[in-house]
């Protein structure tokens, strides 16, 4: 069997040594290391390889007149933008950006950062919250995390919730290996996927962020905004199990997800508790779908409580045989892929992409 080929690198196209300084500076502040092509010949090797090309000012014309294949994630990158020709040339090219420098520093590291996780896209990523305390939605999360892992999708488990117990109880894993909410309350900036994954306990595959027994209780804003940037690069979906009360955490969690759930029980006061619930969900994240869970002791049906909280009905849930002896036990929801829990999981995770539908609209 033949080795596998080195990852390619970003590449830089530029004659300008003080350009270039900065440029390798970037780079190693990004985590990244840079391929470099002081003429346009040595730049045609790794021209449509390389996942990100960086084009200093000084080269732009002469890459212009070689009329290279055209390709994506091209940025020029200079000290003075206003240099006469730069911006014709960046037509020419058909780069994406014209970047001044220093002023683009932080965004460029950024952007050279994402080369590393290998990111074009985005996770989905899944706030559940309960309409009043109980209600489930911390077994709905780690279902929809396991059933992701399960069908082979790279996952997150994120617990928003300080007084919730503990997620990682759910799974059983509370003695896995690995940082806590207390190692990371100070962390802020950007933080790679890849180490961010590193960090964090694996539970049977799933990448897990909870509590430790200690006394921390809140979650700072830059903290949350950080993981989960980091998280959503670094994967297919982000489930973050939520407080029912409002914090800064939580609307910042709230603030990037794809979907918001909202798990209520089929009864007459749950539906009550969750009206609050609702409101504030709506206005702050951007997709907030009624998740109605069984058994309903007065026959109370889904599309009753998705009308009267007049949110759009994601499903319904029956009741699990033995959940609740599993879930005592450390036995992971829907780990085996039977079941209400487990069916319901699938269908979500389908319309939200991040499973395939076969021909007959069912999960893959």
């Amino acid at each position: 069997m033949s080795a596998l080929p080195p990852p390619a690198h970003p590449l830089a196209v530029t004659a300008d040594l003080t350009l270039l300084d900065d440029l390798v500076r970037l780079a190693t502040a990004g985590g990244v290391a840079l391929d470099v092509a002081n003429d346009v010949g040595s730049s045609r090797r790794a021209w449509t390889s390389a996942p990100l090309v960086l084009v200093g000012a000084d080269l732009v014309a002469d890459l212009a007149r070689a009329a290279p294949p055209r390709r994506r994630d091209l940025l020029i990158v200079s000290h003075d933008i206003n240099e006469r020709g730069l911006w014709e040339g960046a037509v020419a090219l058909g780069a994406e950006h014209v970047l001044s420098l220093p002023d683009a520093e932080r965004w460029l590291v950024s952007r050279l950062a994402d080369t590393v996780d290998g990111a074009t896209r985005e996770s989905a990523t899944v706030c559940v919250l309960g309409g009043r305390g109980g209600a489930g939605a911390s077994t709905l999360a780690t279902a929809l995390a396991v059933t992701a892992i399960r069908l082979g999708r790279i996952s997150y488990l994120i617990d928003g919730d300080p007084l919730g117990g503990g997620i990682d109880l759910v799974l059983g894993g509370e003695d896995s290996a690995g940082m806590r909410w207390p190692d990371l309350v100070a962390t802020e900036g950007r933080v790679s996927s890849g180490a961010l994954r590193s960090a964090l306990p694996l539970v049977e595959g799933l990448v897990v962020l909870s509590w430790d027994r200690g006394d921390l209780l809140t979650i700072p804003r830059p903290a949350m905004r950080t993981v989960l940037s980091a998280a959503r690069r670094g994967g297919d979906l982000v489930v973050v199990d939520l407080p029912r009360h409002t914090t800064e955490a939580a609307e910042e969690a709230l603030s990037q997800c794809t979907t918001a759930l909202l798990v209520v029980p089929a009864e007459v006061r749950a539906v009550a508790a969750a009206s609050r619930v609702a409101r504030t969900l709506t206005t702050v994240a951007p997709d907030v779908r009624l998740v109605v869970r069984g058994p309903a002791p007065s026959g109370l049906d889904g599309r009753t409580v998705a009308a009267t909280l007049d949110l759009p009905l994601a499903g319904e849930i029956a009741a699990e045989p033995r959940l609740d002896l599993m879930l005592e036990r450390g036995q992971a929801p829907a780990r085996h892929g039977k079941g209400p829990l487990a069916a319901f999981c699938r269908s979500l995770l389908t319309d939200l992409g991040v499973l395939p539908a076969d021909r007959s609209g069912t999960a893959a």
